[in-house]
Formats: C-alpha cells, sequence, structure tokens
C-alpha cells in the first residue's frame, strides 16, 4: 500500500486543521494540534499552517463545514499546499468531499500515526502489525482508494453475475487480513513459550506516553543500545534485556511501544502482541516526560489505555523522568505531596537510577522467600528436584543431611514444602 507521506522527496506543504467541539476548550484543541503537528513532522511534513473551527458537533458532510472547507480551498490553491491533515478520524464520505473541493490529497489523525508506524517498522512482528490495523483501516475506504477499479471485470469465462473489480479488492485484502492474523497468532505463541520459559523471574515493563524516554531509560539500566530519536514512536518494537539488581535478583525489563491520545483502535487491536509483555509484567513502570507541560494529561491517557487493556490492576511504579530539564524545582516538591511514592528521575544523566534500581529490587524481593531446608539422604537423592523451582544461595551436609539454603519465587512454596516433607 502507498505511503502517506513520502520523506524520500520534497517535503508535503499541509495544513493542520483540528475543531474545537462542545465542551472542548481552545487550549485543548491547540495542545491536540501541537501534538499533530510533532506527528506530521515525524513523517517529514512541513507545516505551513493551522485552521481551527467551532463546531457544536462534526459536519456529516464535510466535517467542519463546507463554508469553511471552501475558505481552506483558498488557502490551498495560493500557497501550493500537498496535504491537509484532520486532528480527528473521518468518514471516507467525508474525505471525498473534502477532496473534491480542495483539489489536494486528505488524511486524519489515524491515518498519519499508521503511516508513521510504518516507517518506523523494523522487525518482521511490527511489519505485520502495522500492514493489519493499516487493511483494517483502509478496507470501508476503499471506494475512494480504488474508485478507478470500480467496474465490472469482463471477458471470456466471466459470465454470470460476476463481481466489480472493487469487490475483488475488498475479498482480496479480507484474505490478506485473514493470514496476517494467522501470522500474529504463530508469533504471539512463539512468545508465549520464550515467556513461560522466563517465567521464574520478575518481569518489569516501561510504558508511557510516547517520547516520554523510555527506550533512554533502557538502555541507560541495561545498555540495550533500543533506537533513541527525538521522535514520536520512535521504537515500536518490545526489547526484554535481564537487568542484575544485586548477586541474587536478577529481572526482566522490557522497553514497549510508546501510548498517545486519540491512540487508533486499530492498532491497539494489532499491537496486541507487543503489548503482551505488559499485559503479563508484575509491575509496569510508567515514564513521564514531566518537563511537557500537559504531562498531567499524558498521565490521564496512558490510564486510560491501560484501562482498555484491562491493566488498571497491574501494579505500578509511577517515575517522572526529564528533571534535569525542569526549570520549575517546585513542581518536583508538590508532585512528592501528590505521589509520595514516585520517583525523580533523568535517565539521560543517570540522575536517581539507583534509586530506581533499589526500589525494583525492594518490589522483585517481594515475590521471593529465602528460607533453609533439610533434606535426608536416606529418603533418596532430593536435591535435583529443588533446582528448578530455586535458586540454591548456600549448601552444607552432614552424615544423614543435606542442608540448603534457597531463594525461591513464593508461588513455589508449596512444591517446595511437598519435596521437604517427602525427604525429611
Amino acid at each position: 500500500m502507498e505511503k502517506i507521506i513520502r520523506t524520500d522527496k520534497q517535503p508535503e506543504r499541509c495544513v493542520l486543521v483540528g475543531v474545537i467541539q462542545r465542551g472542548q476548550s481552545r487550549w485543548e484543541v491547540e495542545d491536540h494540534l501541537s501534538e499533530l503537528a510533532a506527528l506530521a513532522r515525524t513523517s517529514g511534513a512541513d507545516i505551513i499552517d493551522t485552521f481551527i473551527q467551532e463546531r457544536p458537533s462534526p459536519d456529516p458532510a464535510y466535517f467542519i463545514g463546507k463554508g469553511k472547507i471552501e475558505e481552506i480551498a483558498e488557502y490551498v490553491s495560493f500557497n501550493d499546499i500537498d496535504l491537509l491533515i484532520f486532528d480527528d478520524e473521518l468518514s471516507p464520505a467525508q474525505v471525498r468531499n473534502i477532496e473534491n473541493l480542495t483539489g489536494i490529497k486528505v488524511i486524519d489523525r489515524t491515518a498519519l500515526i499508521l503511516d508513521i508506524f510504518a516507517l518506523h517498522a523494523r522487525t518482521n512482528m511490527a511489519k505485520v502489525q502495522v500492514e493489519l490495523a493499516q487493511l483494517n483501516y483502509y478496507l470501508p475506504r476503499l471506494t475512494r482508494q480504488w474508485q478507478h477499479l470500480s467496474r465490472q471485470v469482463g471477458g471470456i469465462g466471466t459470465k454470470g453475475p460476476g463481481e466489480t473489480q472493487l469487490e475483488t479488492d475488498r475479498r482480496l485484502v479480507r484474505q490478506r487480513i485473514s493470514h496476517l492474523k494467522e501470522k500474529l497468532e504463530k508469533i504471539a505463541h512463539q512468545n508465549e513459550v520464550q515467556r513461560q520459559q522466563r517465567q521464574e523471574l520478575f518481569r518489569a515493563a516501561l510504558i508511557g506516553y510516547t517520547n516520554a524516554g523510555k527506550s533512554t531509560l533502557m538502555n541507560a539500566l541495561t545498555n540495550a543500545r533500543v533506537l533513541i530519536e527525538d521522535q514520536l514512536f520512535a521504537t515500536l518494537d518490545t526489547t526484554v534485556r535481564r537487568l542484575a539488581l544485586n548477586p541474587t535478583t536478577t529481572i526482566l525489563l522490557s522497553d514497549t511501544v510508546g501510548f498517545i491520545r486519540k491512540l487508533p483502535h486499530h492498532l491497539v487491536a494489532s499491537f496486541q502482541t507487543t503489548l503482551a509483555e505488559a499485559i503479563e509484567a508484575d509491575l509496569l513502570i510508567h515514564v513521564v516526560d514531566v518537563t511537557h507541560p500537559h504531562f498531567e494529561a499524558q498521565v490521564k491517557t496512558v490510564n486510560q489505555i491501560l484501562d482498555e487493556l484491562h491493566l488498571n490492576e497491574k501494579k505500578r511504579l509511577l517515575v517522572f523522568n526529564k528533571v534535569d530539564r525542569l526549570k520549575n524545582h517546585h513542581l518536583i516538591d508538590q508532585l512528592r505531596l501528590l505521589h509520595p511514592e514516585a520517583l525523580f528521575i533523568s535517565a539521560a544523566r543517570h540522575i536517581g537510577l539507583q534509586h530506581l534500581r533499589n526500589r525494583l529490587l525492594n518490589l522483585a524481593e517481594e515475590r521471593y522467600e529465602i528460607e533453609q531446608i533439610r533434606l535426608n539422604y536416606q529418603r533418596g537423592a532430593a536435591e535435583h528436584l529443588i533446582y528448578p523451582l530455586a535458586k540454591i544461595l548456600e549448601k552444607s551436609s552432614d552424615e544423614q543431611y543435606l542442608y540448603l539454603t534457597i531463594k525461591y519465587d513464593k508461588a513455589n512454596k508449596s512444591k517446595i514444602n511437598q519435596i521437604t516433607a517427602k525427604y525429611r
């Protein structure tokens, strides 16, 4: 499928369009458009201007009304504009009507985000997930994308009711969607097998708004060499690394795809495989860019998405990042009062990372128990039964007994009790 924004050529000159609907304030919409501008720049677009229209509700035919579209069309013709980007999702009919009036390409926020994901997809799993999301988005929009194909297919061997080329395209797209879903299921199964092999370790997942500094934190803690760019959605693929917190405690740390407001539901559905690391983690580390002027709204967005994923009950650790760039130092004092359990760090400058490691160690240790057990030699060799269930810290013996100091997941306590009861 053709890319929406082409970065290999001259940047497309674009205009952003937002709507202030009933119950919204101007600053809220302006903030949304500021984020849309960042998304557009990530795709390589050249932003020329922004239009904002107040309406009680979207116009069914033109979203912002025919009169405003005609005003934009005049601006477009005089300023050599290539592209209109709307901050809200448009219906296929609205896109078609606006394109007919303006004579240029029209996309919405969802299409833009999908295009950015396509640009940044590196691994096979990311490419499959992005393509699946794109096809689900474009399927109901084929009437716009392939209007020139809406004709009867004729010729020898095609007599009968027949089907239009457009219907053929839709059928092929549905077949492709089905194939991609099967592919994702296989990948998900492979990942599940890998996760089961790592079940003995405490798992923490970095989550947060896009560009909050999750990848920088991942690199600072584990030397993972995750790509770091000052762009939205620079990282799509989940990276999992071991993090040794002390000589006896190692955890798994994963870096997940960033969240954003108005995240397309097609992406949420397609990226379930990537989000599985967060879904199955013992702890979610919510990284927040404390320097962002509207970081509270970003925190709210992340919490809403976690709610959609049914992760609200999951244990969370709030980490405010980029404190080295913060000019208002009183803000930290205020946030400490509001969030007494939160940590304040700079992943880039390695500030506060030891406090974070200590907190992770404490949380991980809550899952484990250290105990000394005694196994009777005369009952048989039982040490090999302990190895899959616990880490042996110390070992000694006398003529009758083997003494082990073990550290184990509390979930294995009943199995260990059964072994010690049998070989007492």
